[in-house]
């Protein structure tokens, strides 16, 4: 099983909000608008937007929003 995980991640490494879910195509689009929401001054900060794939839920971050479709 691929889950895909959408972080947003502030300056000093914390996690901001985190989804994750099992459709390729829903976390490709999140992350592109999670990308294009951060303003350059977020940039320049330190501010970024990942997605990253795991094989289970349990290597899933505990904040996570978890979407099972």
């Amino acid at each position: 099983m691929t889950i895909w995980v959408n972080e947003q991640i502030d300056p000093s490494g914390i996690i901001y909000s985190c989804i994750a879910c099992l459709d390729e195509e829903a976390a490709k689009d999140c992350h592109q608008n999670w990308q294009n929401n951060l303003s350059d001054e977020q940039k320049q900060k330190g501010w970024v937007a990942r997605l990253r794939t795991v094989e289970t839920w349990n290597e899933v971050p505990v904040n996570a929003l978890k979407l099972s479709r």
